[in-house]
């Protein structure tokens, strides 16, 4: 099987504790994927998903029952809702690390990190999945 570092997306996208909410749900709106990393002087602070976003704003934002109130949800800043010391693995770990967080953790993303906790990719259980069933449809043993 492939190691994490060929699995997991390269690059992150990623925002400061301090960023507004509105920084966040305009990646969300233009992109496929659901986490984002929370990063502070190139170090890991924190995961943000999409989910965590949809918590966070008001229901009403961008409907005909919109408020001043409504809007002031976006104007929140991501350290008021990321989730600190996010559950991380080495960029040597194996996949089997990861899968054993993802059962036991329940994340479905994991920063990839180097020694100085600064992110270097994000890994989630789709890569995990999609890797194995390239191997399957290879012909190759799976794990």
């Amino acid at each position: 099987m492939s190691t994490l570092i060929q699995l997991m997306s390269k690059n992150p996208v990623s925002v400061s504790p301090d960023d507004s909410l509105t920084v966040v749900k305009e990646i969300f709106d233009h992109v496929k994927f659901h986490h984002v990393l929370v990063v502070e002087h190139g170090v890991l602070l924190g995961v943000i998903s999409d989910r965590d976003l949809f918590k966070a704003l008001s229901p009403n934002i961008g409907t005909a029952a919109e408020t001043s109130r409504d809007l002031a949800t976006l104007k929140k800043k991501v350290h008021q809702v990321m989730r600190r010391a996010p559950v991380a693995l080495r960029e040597h770990a194996k996949v089997m690390d990861a899968i054993h967080l993802f059962n036991t953790e329940g994340v479905s993303c994991i920063p990839v990190v180097n020694a100085a906790n600064q992110p270097l990719g994000i890994l989630s259980w789709r890569d995990i999945i999609r890797a194995l069933d390239r191997t399957d449809k290879a012909g190759e043993a799976t794990p």
